[in-house]
């Protein structure tokens, strides 16, 4: 009879993540993907939006060698949104495929590699296309790992996700090639901003009624948010072709009129989530708050198409960056941060603090040229200094939370 080795066996079996993390006996920071990159990525949003504001305010033009604006946006969009967006996939992708979490040395080294392509931009001219190629390997890496994950676990319905990370890392290298082709760079700045759009709008239709509605359901409140449906595959469908026209052809008439539809479908989807029964929670309340930005920001987009004497492009942009982007990520960092290190989902006088500081860094960051045109750079400096001022709450506030040991 054949005899069964079982502790053999026992050892080729795929790991519980659950478990896997338990044993998992290395520094706190490096034991979940969130940990590193939500920390990493909001100490450099507070550090980086300060550099720029300071440069742009001293009359400069370059930063480390790239031009300035240039800088600014790349840093934006690939370092800080990269990272939180590599935090928050580290962390989904082992609960949707029940593979092993990154954690550990390897974690480590993807961490090291975000680390060296921001260290790499600030000597952009000095080092050129070893810059790019460091700052590049980041996203190319991650949306890698993401794919081998999803496919490996079957988990083919999360394929999107992979798909959108992959378009974001496309979109870095061809700016990088654009650096010295205005046009170019700017062409894949706006299909980057739409990509990172298009997650907020994918993402945040799955987890921001799910979690009303468990909140809802705990307090026994009723009617619950409606469930995924046409309204929402139409959204999402209009929102992918407004955005795709618009990274070609922004000033377009017709895409200006897409961009309204937009707007008007995903204010439609959000009211359908309830999202005003929340209010005695923070903590659900800001992801219909941030999930808001977006129709505001489509809303805007096509008015500035439409009427670009009335509305300015860059002040609707600013309204899906710093709005939209800034608000999400920090909704999603605060809650994933708690929950995952075993406190309280809920959101204490801190943390509504760094929230207040985003919405109104965002709202005046969009006012700021369009009211305060004759006090232009004071105000671009307080927007400066609310935005950057949430994420440095949030890396003083969570910081220590995300280095430490789950509490249970």
């Amino acid at each position: 009879m054949l005899q069964i080795d079982k502790s053999r066996l026992r050892q080729s079996m795929p790991k519980d993540p659950i478990a896997a993390r338990r044993e998992y006996a290395g520094p706190a920071l490096f034991s979940y993907g969130f940990r590193p990159f939500f920390l990493f990525g909001a100490t450099w949003a507070a550090l980086a939006v300060p550099i720029w504001i300071y440069d742009y305010a001293a009359g400069g033009g370059a930063i480390g060698g790239a031009p300035a604006l240039a800088w600014h946006v790349h840093e934006m969009l690939f370092g800080v949104i990269g990272a939180i967006m590599a935090g928050f996939m580290l962390t989904a992708v082992p609960n949707w495929t029940g593979r092993l979490p990154v954690m550990g040395a390897p974690l480590m080294a993807l961490a090291a590699l975000w680390a060296a392509g921001r260290l790499a931009m600030l000597f952009y001219g000095a080092l050129g296309v070893i810059a790019a190629s460091l700052d590049s390997s980041f996203l190319v890496v991650l949306a890698g790992l993401m794919w081998r994950e999803v496919l490996t676990g079957g988990n083919k319905k999360n394929a999107p996700v992979c798909a959108l990370a992959s378009l974001l890392a496309l979109t870095n290298i061809g700016f990088h090639i654009g650096f010295h082709a205005h046009a170019f760079y700017v062409v894949s700045e706006r299909v980057a901003i739409g990509a990172i759009a298009m997650m907020i709008a994918l993402i945040g239709g799955r987890i921001i009624p799910s979690f009303t509605r468990n909140w809802m359901a705990e307090h026994k409140l009723t009617p619950l948010p409606a469930p995924f449906g046409l309204l929402d595959k139409v959204a999402f469908s209009v929102a992918g072709l407004a955005l795709l026209s618009w990274a070609f052809a922004p000033s377009n008439i017709i895409v200006g009129c897409f961009l309204v539809l937009a707007g008007a479908l995903h204010t439609l989807r959000l009211a359908r989530w309830r999202g005003w029964m929340t209010v005695r929670e923070p903590l659900v309340l800001i992801l219909h708050i941030g999930y808001a930005w977006l129709p505001v920001a489509f809303f805007l987009m096509g008015a500035a198409a439409l009427a670009p004497d009335a509305v300015l492009p860059f002040a609707a942009l600013h309204a899906l960056t710093a709005g939209a982007m800034g608000t999400m990520t920090l909704a999603v960092m605060t809650r994933a941060s708690l929950g995952h290190t075993g406190r309280a989902r809920t959101a204490d006088i801190w943390t509504v603090t760094i929230y207040a500081l985003v919405v109104l860094g965002a709202i005046v960051r969009v006012l700021a040229p369009i009211i305060f045109v004759r006090a232009y750079i004071p105000a671009l400096s307080a927007a400066a200094f609310l935005w950057s001022g949430a994420y440095a709450l949030f890396t003083v506030r969570y910081g220590p939370m995300l280095c430490s040991p789950r509490l249970r």
